[in-house]
């Protein structure tokens, strides 16, 4: 049997919310499992050590790493080979989307034992029980790369065993449990082939065995919510199925009030789900992709089959107008920049279209057409009259080594065969983006003087790094999702991490928020905290715009 096993994520920060799962799904069913959920380390050698450290601790037969999405491919060789160099005898396993894509390649890595296709719960508990040929595994024998044998498990509707658990137990440190951003899966799959993606209908058939997408059972999502609640100040889901109704059923007795919620989805959206969320969280951010902001290159694209059904210009503006209604509710409209058939026309009207959305208070989501592996327009660019800066495997490998050795955090991008179109997008990308900017910054600004009334709207509580977990420690969330560590028990001098405040900065912050635990004019404040606090103003104006500026105080 392989255990203990130890799950991690190939890329940086925190790993996708499907290790939580399987780890869930392993101790459920009598396998030891952990996960390291956040990796900060940023230099190879930072990797090395920590890994090291790791492999001590929990002394692992198995070594699960999370390969989701594409841009950590050069990563996860960098950490199989780590692995391998510190215990030759650990077993290595990769999976997720990117995994089962290329699982082939990946197979000829000399640091790979296997690769787990699709869907992972059974496979990989099968694999951990010593199963002669479990499912969905592809194992590595020598230099040979093995045939790869039909999917036997794929989940769907019925699949009512994968859920999260143990909370309480598969965290190796409080930082990893307080790193969890709250993701909750509704259901899997997608019923759409878009030009542009590499998660389309037809890739999850072939690499899931997912012939449409479903909806998990709501016991299992409510379970979900019954895990995570008490544990994290937000929820986080993507998923463009789901109806208000059947979330209602599925946070059923959990009380989310205080909580804020992440919502990404594209169509139009049910004006019931739009409703139950506003009713049911103290905040909600939602999502809404619309494809591009040319409704004319929109409509085409829909048309040829090379889009999902996304909302005309008039339904849009029907949307936002309903999202309106709520004040709890902030609205992003996202699309892409340089997709298939651009023209003048197609960018004049996302010029237009970006502004007016700007001007009715939303923020924007806006970026140039990336390559994705399995996408159409990745695989076949010349059918566009596009170019693409990597189509396979070796390209894209190359291409995130060289960038995760000193690049600049981009990734390879579609582009125009001519030059005048390739320069025009070009430009308006670079227009739009710098108006997106600005507007950002606009909307979290506001004047701070003595007549000023702010009120205390940081939210939640939270757990905190286990090395300061004996220590009375306050953390703080704004309602944009910014944290401080507060720890005015602490000498400035004991922790070097930069989020939490420590000594005489960190009370000074608390007595602050304090202050404005009602609303409170800005120069009231300032008398209060000079006597009980013994703040002199000009510190306390400065803590003051600082919270304001991170909008953990906000106008009453």
């Amino acid at each position: 049997m392989l255990s203990p096993v130890l799950l991690i994520g190939a890329g940086t920060g925190e790993a996708t919310c499907g290790i939580l799962y399987l780890a869930g799904y392993l101790r459920r069913h009598g396998i030891e499992a952990w996960v390291r959920l956040y990796d900060g380390d940023e230099s190879e050698a930072e990797l090395e050590r920590e890994l090291a450290r790791l492999l001590a601790h929990v002394r692992p037969r198995l070594v699960g790493i999370s390969l989701k999405w594409f841009h950590h491919v050069a990563r996860a060789q960098l950490i199989a080979k780590a692995l391998r160099k510190i215990d030759p005898e650990v077993q290595i396993a990769l999976g997720g989307n990117t995994a089962a894509y290329y699982w082939k390649d990946l197979l000829g890595w000399d640091c790979i034992d296997h690769v787990v296709l699709g869907d992972g719960e059974a496979p990989l508990l099968a694999l951990c029980r010593g199963d002669a040929s479990p499912p969905n595994v592809v194992t590595r024998t020598g230099a040979e790369i093995p045939r790869r044998a039909p999917l036997a498990y794929v989940q769907g509707t019925k699949s009512e065993d994968v859920y999260y658990s143990h909370f309480d137990e598969i965290f190796l440190s409080k930082l990893d449990l307080h790193s969890f951003s709250g993701w909750v899966a509704p259901g899997k799959g997608c019923g759409e082939n878009c030009v542009y993606c590499g998660g389309t209908r037809g890739i999850q058939q072939a690499t899931f065995g997912r012939a449409k997408p479903f909806l998990r059972p709501e016991e299992s999502v409510l379970r979900d919510h019954r895990e995570i609640a008490p544990r994290t100040w937000q929820l986080r889901y993507d998923f463009a199925g789901s109806s208000g109704a059947f979330l209602d059923r599925a946070w059923a007795g959990v009380d989310l009030s205080q909580h804020s919620t992440t919502y990404f989805l594209w169509g139009v959206p049910p004006r019931d789900l739009v409703d139950t969320l506003a009713r049911t969280f103290r905040r909600v951010f939602m999502v809404l992709d619309i494809g591009c902001f040319s409704e004319a290159q929109r409509l085409g694209l829909i048309k040829r089959g090379l889009l999902k059904p996304c909302p005309t210009d008039r339904e849009l503006m029907e949307v936002i107008e309903d999202c309106r209604r709520h004040p709890n509710l902030e609205l992003e409209i996202s699309g892409i920049a340089g997709l298939p058939y651009a023209s003048e026309v197609t960018l004049e009207q996302e010029r237009r279209l970006v502004e007016h959305v700007i001007s009715l208070g939303c923020a924007i989501g806006y970026q140039r057409l990336e390559a994705q592996p399995g996408a159409l327009v990745t695989e076949h660019p010349e059918r566009f009259e596009m170019k693409s800066e990597a189509r396979n495997f070796p390209e894209f490998l190359s291409y995130f080594a060289q960038r995760d050795a000193g690049g600049d955090g981009t990734v390879p991008m579609l582009r125009f065969g001519d030059p005048a179109l390739e320069a025009s997008v070009q430009r308006t990308s670079e227009q739009l983006e710098a108006t997106v900017r600005k507007h950002a910054a606009a909307r979290g600004a506001f004047d701070v003087d003595g007549r000023t009334r702010l009120q205390n709207k940081s939210i939640g509580r939270y757990r905190v790094p286990l090395k300061v977990a004996r220590e009375p420690v306050t953390v703080i969330r704004s309602v944009n999702g910014m944290g401080l560590a507060c720890a005015p028990s602490l000498s400035p001098r004991r922790f070097s991490d930069p989020l939490l405040e420590q000594g005489e900065a960190g009370a000074a912050l608390l007595a602050v928020l304090a202050a404005f635990e009602r609303p409170t004019r800005v120069d009231a404040a300032l008398t209060r905290l000079r006597s009980s606090a013994r703040l002199d103003s000009a510190s306390a104006q400065e803590v003051i715009e600082h919270l304001a500026a991170g909008r953990f105080l906000q106008p009453a």
